[in-house]
């Protein structure tokens, strides 16, 4: 009888300790193809310790964001939410563009200049924090290649500095990918044309990403 009764309390402790254990944390990646890349890594390295998901398909502009970013967030009860807006807006296109997405820079128009950046990413920033109580992450777009068709090099660093005043205003975690995605490209980037990275690339992409939210997580 004693062993069963000690046998009853363990099973009690047991109990009242796993009914006590915190779910893990639900965290979405709002993104384009970039991020869309280093998604599946993040979950792997996180996947003991949180519950990673990505917007559906590519996020591209801010524009699309604002059309968006409410059924995203009413998707799951969030507790950290990294997004990032930037590569698409700064984009150059023209429809007579043979180039994939008809990108060309030399005679194309700008998908949104940074003053329509700036208002349009403040408003979903502010959308945000509205119908979500996450803590929230930006991450700094990534670094542009000297000969990309549709993009200038130093566009990146102007909207990277709009998009850091804005989330310093509003109290929102930056993360600086930039400078690494600059040295991550220079050996696994996909070309000095592509945007884009090798799968080594989004590996460590995907590796800087986790660790800034493990930071969160403890």
């Amino acid at each position: 009888m004693k062993n069963i009764g000690i046998a009853f309390i363990l099973f009690v402790l047991v109990a009242v300790a796993s009914s006590s254990k915190q779910p893990n944390p639900k965290i979405l990646i709002i993104g384009d193809s970039i991020s869309n890349g280093y998604t599946p890594f993040v979950k792997e390295e996180l996947k003991d310790i949180a519950e990673v998901h990505h917007n559906p398909g590519n996020a591209k502009h801010t524009e699309n964001g604002l059309k968006h970013i409410e059924s995203w967030l009413a998707a799951g009860d969030w507790d950290i939410i990294h997004f990032n807006w930037g590569l698409w807006d700064l984009c150059y296109r023209h429809p007579d563009s043979k180039v994939q997405g008809n990108r060309d820079k030399v005679n194309g128009t700008i998908t949104f200049g940074p003053e329509e950046y700036e208002k349009n990413l403040n408003t979903l920033v502010k959308l945000i924090k509205k119908h979500s109580n996450a803590e929230l992450i930006f991450a700094t777009t990534t670094f542009v290649p000297e000969k990309e068709a549709g993009r200038f090099q130093e566009d990146a660093i102007t909207y990277n500095t709009i998009a850091k005043k804005i989330m310093k205003a509003n109290g929102v975690k930056i993360n600086d990918i930039f400078e690494v995605s600059k040295i991550i490209h220079n050996e696994y980037g996909k070309g000095i044309d592509d945007v884009h990275y090798t799968e080594k690339g989004y590996e460590l992409l995907g590796e800087h990403v986790s660790n800034f939210i493990k930071q969160l997580i403890k």
